[in-house]
């Protein structure tokens, strides 16, 4: 009560944030008649005073109002658009670092082209963020219109697209990504050789679309680039066999956390038929460490049957299985489960089971975009998340005010004591919608539902489009199509993601697709025509009562049921948004569906009757908050453990980075030769020890080993007077004389390739093998809870000393290698190049071969085909290349052939060295 008095009085900290800005607004607007009054090169000319401005010191904040001024006049010319008083708010909160939450239809896409060309006036660049290829390219082609007013570059980042087609979008002053691609480009970029090769040229500002989807919904989603593993197809099909004979009394279901496991009774059953069959060997149990593997296994076999379904979590899409994204229901193509789920299901559902995958570099989308020096987002629904924005990436969110008001409806959900009766309500309502020309938006939370629905409509005659993952191509006509008077869509939560839907539909997709349909017909002529039947078409919408959102279950989050209401209403457009649930709903059922079945009982309800009350309404909401809060606990845990690996992935990135840039790795080489040193004879020559308790034997050895030099170390130990000092000395300065002749032999040029290469590689796989280790320990640390220790500070503690050890292990592989390293004398390289020669001539013979044979006979030849392998092999390889020599391989980049002509891809062959 006195918190509604004071906010009446105050008003709220978000209505005080907007007023903020207003002065601001007015001052950009009193710019308008001056920029409007400069020609087209004026603007260009503002645009590069601006840069000399900022060049010299000036704050982009002071530069702000004229910039937007400006950019305001660039999208004026170029898309004929105005940008409204909210719209520069919105981007006034983005270049302040905050969420700008945006409804539906309020132009988010050319908020951000103000934020974005002021942020790029520094030069470092700007990435605009979309959650889709299709979005990323649209915006890009639609707002370059913009940029190309003002002289600026705009570029697009796709899948696939050659390297120096991305390194050319990455230099753009804006440039247009997905979060995937973003994220995959920064981890090969520390997989590359040479700063040459990288494409991203740093992280200055992100301006994130659609931000609650990426930076919540996937926050969880590792990037993981991996290499295959060994094939382990028949241990899943065994495993996957027996889990349709388990009985209830075997497993343990938590639909609440997504759990599945084994009871004692379900270890002894699988224990058994595994002894039985001879999977499990001869007095070996499950609880043997060398059962490990099994029991990962068998457990994710359980997973996959009893907590994964077919067509609500993952689909099979040309005998593969897909995932589906379950806040947006889209096919998620090239994503896969880790750990083996991924094969467990293709196993249950058998199809081809694909090899498990070995981590080479991964990075979450929580720390990726911590990356960035300033970031910011937009989207429509953010304000249920504001505490983790606020906690996790340090981002206030503020909610604009709509250019014009509200007009929607939203009427207090029905709840229905079965499925069957919800839905033929829903069908009811549908049916009344459609009859009276309202289109209608139905959203669903999976596949099988949408379908469902849709044979329930048919059966009726309803005329109706189908919007789901295997609709993914269609989606944006569809969504175009949806607010066509009396159209029936039924999506999966994704109801018009980056598409608006318009009353009486949207007139470009209507010209474009007459335009399709009639190249030949003039674009005015036919723009006109669609725009008066369009005229006619929104008025009967609107005397229907606008759009329609019916949906048929609540979501998790209230984020999602949100971005559906949202769908209806846009621009002040009337509209209409009603929930129906059951008692048999997922949300309801597990979170106290029981205790509401027994009120209803009470209540007598007859059999079709709903409960409609704003009781109701609030006791969903306060569940939805449940399950979002946990869900925030676990992002926020697993942050932590992530933390860990992101200091040190920071780290090893960073020594990469050095390495590349630097002409001169010497002294890094150097330094870490002496370690070896200097550790080796604390091995063998311990501090405050006595002479005859040195192994001057194993140490002699031991330098051989590792630094390639044979000593006379016993003789030297032997000497009066000598002590560790002295002999580390002569053992330093040993090993410095022979790299110095080394690298004399190969010339000062040539010793700093082989040093980066050698250091580049070393590091590249000591880094693969110690995020397997991590994987593994992260893997188990959380039983050690059950001995009252705190899982992440053993995990701290542990990555540490893993760490230590990875940068030991580096230290004495580079020292070893480097020292093993030598020149070929003339009679090998003669040698070499006579096999070369040799191999060249037997390739050419095989192609001649080849040739004949396909050319004898009574049947026309057939079209040249490509070579055999060895002949491609023998033509790629490198002349100079040298085994021990990596000064002579080149710069090719991981997925080129190797130089040495075996036909492998580099990064499979001299490269995984």
């Amino acid at each position: 009560m006195i918190g509604n008095l004071a906010k009446m009085v105050f008003g709220t900290p978000n209505d005080r944030k907007v007023k903020g800005t207003r002065p601001l607004v007015a001052r950009i607007n009193a710019l308008e008649e001056q920029f409007a009054a400069l020609t087209d090169q004026g603007l260009i000319d503002k645009t590069d005073e601006f840069k000399a401005r900022v060049a010299k010191g000036e704050a982009l904040d002071a530069i702000l109002p004229e910039a937007f001024a400006n950019c305001r006049e660039g999208a004026r010319r170029g898309l004929g658009l105005r940008a409204f008083d909210v719209q520069l708010m919105g981007g006034i909160f983005l270049h302040d670092g905050n969420i700008a939450e945006m409804k539906t239809g309020e132009g988010k896409t050319l908020v951000a082209t103000f934020p974005a060309y002021l942020n790029a006036l520094s030069g470092k660049g700007v990435h605009v963020v979309t959650v889709n290829d299709y979005l990323a390219k649209r915006d890009a082609v639609w707002m370059s219109k913009v940029f190309a007013q003002l002289g600026m570059t705009c570029g697009v980042v796709v899948p696939f697209q050659p390297e120096a087609e991305k390194r050319q979008a990455y230099a753009c002053d804006v440039t247009y990504a997905t979060n995937n691609e973003l994220g995959f480009d920064y981890l090969r970029d520390n997989m590359k050789g040479s700063v040459a090769e990288m494409v991203q040229r740093g992280h200055n500002f992100a301006i994130v679309d659609e931000v609650d989807s990426i930076l919540i919904d996937e926050a969880r989603t590792p990037l993981i680039i991996s290499g295959p593993s060994q094939d382990r197809s028949e241990l899943y099909k065994v495993l996957d066999a027996y889990v349709p004979l388990l009985t209830p009394e075997h497993y343990k279901l938590d639909e609440k956390s997504r759990n599945a496991t084994f009871t004692e009774e379900g270890n002894e059953f699988l224990e058994q038929r595994l002894s039985a069959d001879g999977v499990l060997p001869e007095g070996q149990t499950l609880y043997d460490p060398e059962s490990t593997t099994i029991v990962h296994h068998a457990n994710q076999a359980l997973r996959a049957h009893k907590l994964f379904l077919r067509d609500q979590h993952y689909m099979i899409r040309e005998g593969e299985v897909a995932l589906i994204d379950e806040f947006t229901g889209r096919m998620m193509k090239g994503r896969r489960l880790s750990d083996g789920l991924h094969q467990a299901i293709e196993a249950k559902e058998g199809v081809e089971i694909q090899p498990e995958n070995v981590t080479l570099a991964s990075v979450t989308f929580q720390n990726y975009f911590r990356l960035y020096d300033r970031l910011s987002g937009m989207t429509g629904t953010a304000s249920t998340e504001a505490e983790e924005f606020a906690e996790i990436y340090k981002l206030g969110v503020v909610e604009v005010p709509t250019n014009r008001g509200i007009a929607r409806i939203d009427d207090h959900d029905r709840v229905y004591r079965t499925a069957g009766e919800k839905f033929a309500a829903v069908i009811e309502a549908i049916k009344e919608a459609h009859a009276k020309g309202q289109p209608t938006l139905v959203g669903t939370t999976s596949i099988e539902k949408s379908e469902m629905l849709s044979e329930m409509l048919k059966k009726d005659g309803v005329p109706h489009n189908v919007l789901n993952a295997r609709q993914h191509e269609a989606e944006a006509q569809i969504v175009a199509d949806a607010g066509k008077p009396g159209t029936v869509t039924i999506a999966t939560n994704m109801a018009g993601r980056g598409t608006d839907i318009q009353l009486g539909g949207n007139v470009e997709m209507k010209v474009m697709d007459a335009l399709k349909a009639d190249p030949d017909a003039d674009p005015d002529a036919l723009r006109a025509q669609i725009e008066a039947t369009h005229a006619a078409d929104k008025q009967a919408v609107l005397a229907a009562g606008g759009l329609f959102v019916l949906g048929t279950e609540r979501h998790e989050s209230r984020r999602i049921d949100n971005q559906l209401r949202g769908r209806s209403g846009r621009q002040g457009d009337p509209g209409r948004s009603l929930f129906f649930l059951s008692l048999d709903d997922d949300l309801m059922r597990i979170f106290g569906s029981e205790r509401l079945d027994k009120v209803l009982s009470t209540l007598g309800m007859k059999e079709g009757e709903a409960i409609i009350h704003p009781w109701v309404n609030k006791s969903l909401e306060r569940a939805q908050a449940k399950v979002e809060g946990r869900n925030f606990d676990i992002r926020k845990q697993l942050l932590k453990f992530d933390d860990v690996m992101n200091d040190q992935r920071k780290a090893i990135f960073g020594q990469r980075r050095e390495i590349m840039d630097s002409d001169e790795v010497g002294e890094i080489t150097a330094d870490m030769r002496h370690q070896v040193i200097d550790d080796l004879i604390d091995d063998h020559m311990p501090p405050r020890s006595y002479a005859d308790q040195w192994d001057a034997d194993g140490l002699k050895t031991a330098i051989r080993e590792r630094v390639n030099l044979n000593l006379p170390i016993p003789d030297w130990a032997a000497e009066e007077g000598v002590d560790q000092d002295i002999m580390r000395e002569r053992v330093t300065e040993a090993s410095d004389r022979y790299m110095a002749d080394k690298a004399a032999a190969f010339g000062p040029e040539t010793m700093v390739q082989i040093e980066k290469q050698v250091l580049l590689q070393q590091i590249d796989q000591k880094w693969r093998d110690h995020l397997m280790t991590l994987d593994h320990l992260r893997s188990v640390v959380g039983f050690r809870g059950y001995a009252q220790r705190d899982p992440l500070s053993e995990y701290k503690t542990e990555a540490f000393q893993l760490f230590e050890a990875l940068l030991d292990g580096l230290r004495f592989d580079v020292t070893q290698r480097l020292c093993q390293i030598r020149p070929l004398t003339e009679a090998e390289r003669e040698d070499m190049l006579r096999q070369m020669a040799q191999q060249q001539k037997a390739a050419q013979a095989d192609l001649t071969m080849e040739h004949d044979g396909e050319t004898q006979g009574d049947q026309p030849a057939p079209a040249p085909s490509a070579p055999p392998a060895p002949v491609e092999r023998a033509a790629s390889r490198n002349p100079a290349f040298d085994e021990a020599d990596p000064a002579t391989w080149g710069t090719p980049s991981r997925n080129d052939p190797c130089p040495c002509g075996s036909g492998k891809k580099f990064k499979h062959c001299h490269g995984a060295i």
